[in-house]
């Protein structure tokens, strides 16, 4: 049964009890002409807007309840569950270590053995923290290794992957695969600058890459379309140690920086902490590779990450896949001082969570997880589950932690370009996309000054084109929300 009421109406026979929320099936008519235009059924939505705080504002009704209670795959909005739950069960201020052990004795400058570096998880060694850690094996006294440079990534247990399992965009970043020991995300990040005088266009590469040929220049064309540079350039990136362009580069494109995932990712720590270390003028008589650190051996010093609450503002804010896998895993990952008993897994991680889901929000709308990142065709959770944890997160210690980390609509992030002036700095919202999934859920404000709970979910092959249907539900929300409280 469906009932086609005015939403006030809705919401006072839901606040009366001669309805429940699972008939209150109406939605906004802006939101029914987009999913029509999108030529999506009303059927492939499922949508939950409420008030943030029910028991602060006394409004417990929904002000929408659209098939709340369906399962649906959420994309990357599933980055709030896997971030919410840190924040509870790590604490905001949690950070991660990346010990570095020295096996063996140093003596005018040179180390006599191996040098290694354990990776504990941490979502951000980015080059210039990479670039800090070796710094200080330097400062050290260690300017030679007679020996190995051993990388430990025992911390996490996973199953090799293929990078082009999920899409078939083996060399898209955002498939980048998590490792205890992930360095720069994997990625290979190109600069091509143009030179007008010699007529080449020159590349540089970060990080350099121990044993990866790289071509540092290209031709330059008077074309004025920079649309397809990329497809001008005709990168050659099949074979892993070398890196090679066979085309030209547009003169009027100007500066270009492209981000790429390295074509072997396995190889890809090694790689760079052997290009690097080179760079920086150390010299290694052996290799890198993979090792563990002896039990039993002490640390010489550790670097240690940025903030959980800073590393949830790049998961949420810029929906970053392989950051949002580390946090996943490192909830399950054994934090006691004796190394690698329990080596974090997916596996162990969705125990974890779903534990945590139970012990807060009971047995209902426990969510189907795969890595917590959204990037699967598995995770599943309702929009009344996902809004439930939404208002508890909002009257918890947590919320300001939170809601900085979520974009803010026609702002900044992911949501930065959103067309909606209606909502434009009204939102702190996370998005989520894969073929066939479009979603939106976060925290709408009202210029009353009401917050609400807004909740999006659309499962469909045409989703990608019904996005503006959910741009519109927020939309409603603001001004709704704001007719409500004026009531």
């Amino acid at each position: 049964m469906k009932l086609n009421l005015p939403s006030w109406m809705t919401a006072a026979l839901l606040a009366l009890g001669f309805i429940g929320p699972a008939l209150a099936q109406t939605l906004p008519p802006e939101v029914d002409a987009a999913l029509a235009r999108a030529k999506v059924p009303r059927e492939a939505l499922a949508a939950l807007v409420l008030d943030a705080a029910p028991l602060v504002s006394g409004k417990t009704a929904p002000l929408l309840s659209y098939r709340a209670n369906a399962p649906a795959n959420p994309a990357s909005v599933m980055k709030l569950v896997t971030t919410y739950a840190a924040l509870e069960l790590l604490g905001p201020a949690y950070t991660w270590p990346t010990p570095v052990f020295v096996d063996g004795s140093i003596k005018d400058g040179v180390l006599t053995g191996n040098l290694i570096i354990q990776g504990r998880g941490d979502p951000k060694l980015v080059l210039e923290r990479l670039w800090l850690l070796l710094r200080r094996v330097q400062a050290i006294g260690i300017k030679t290794i007679s020996g190995d440079i051993l990388l430990d990534r025992s911390a996490f247990a996973l199953t090799p992957q293929n990078a082009g399992d999920f899409d078939g965009e083996p060399l898209r970043p955002y498939n980048a695969a998590p490792d205890a020991l992930l360095i720069n995300y994997k990625s290979v990040v190109m600069s091509l600058l143009p030179n007008y005088a010699s007529g080449m266009a020159s590349v540089s590469f970060e990080p350099p890459l121990a044993n990866v040929q790289m071509q540092t220049s290209v031709p330059l064309t008077t074309g004025k379309d920079c649309s397809d540079y990329r497809g001008a350039l005709m990168a050659d990136f099949s074979d892993p140690s070398r890196i090679m362009f066979k085309g030209s580069y547009p003169m009027a494109c100007g500066e270009k920086v492209w981000a790429i995932a390295f074509a072997d990712p396995a190889s890809y720590a090694e790689r760079a902490v052997g290009g690097m270390w080179a760079e920086m003028g150390g010299k290694l008589t052996g290799r890198v590779r993979d090792g563990r650190a002896p039990a039993g051996l002490k640390s010489v010093f550790e670097v240690t990450s940025p903030s959980l609450t800073e590393a949830i503002r790049d998961i949420n804010k810029y929906s970053n896949n392989v950051m949002a896998q580390q946090l996943f895993l490192t909830l399950s990952l054994n934090q006691s001082p004796q190394q690698n008993q329990n080596p974090a897994s997916l596996e162990t991680s969705r125990m974890v969570l779903q534990n945590w889901w139970r012990e807060r929000f009971g047995e209902q709308d426990v969510p189907v997880l795969d890595n917590g990142s959204g990037l699967s065709r598995q995770e599943r959770i309702t929009p009344q589950g996902l809004a439930r944890m939404l208002q508890t997160a909002y009257i918890s210690g947590a919320m300001p932690e939170l809601m900085a980390s979520l974009p803010i609509t026609g702002v900044d992030g992911t949501l930065r370009r959103s067309r909606s002036r209606v909502s434009q700095g009204w939102a702190h919202l996370k998005g989520g996309s894969l073929r066939d999934v479009t979603a939106l859920a976060g925290f709408v404000h009202t210029p009353s000054g009401r917050r609400l709970v807004v909740v999006g979910i659309i499962n469909h092959p045409n989703a990608a084109a019904a996005r503006p249907a959910l741009e519109a539900l927020v939309d409603w929300a603001v001004k709704e929300g704001g007719k409500e409280a004026s009531k």
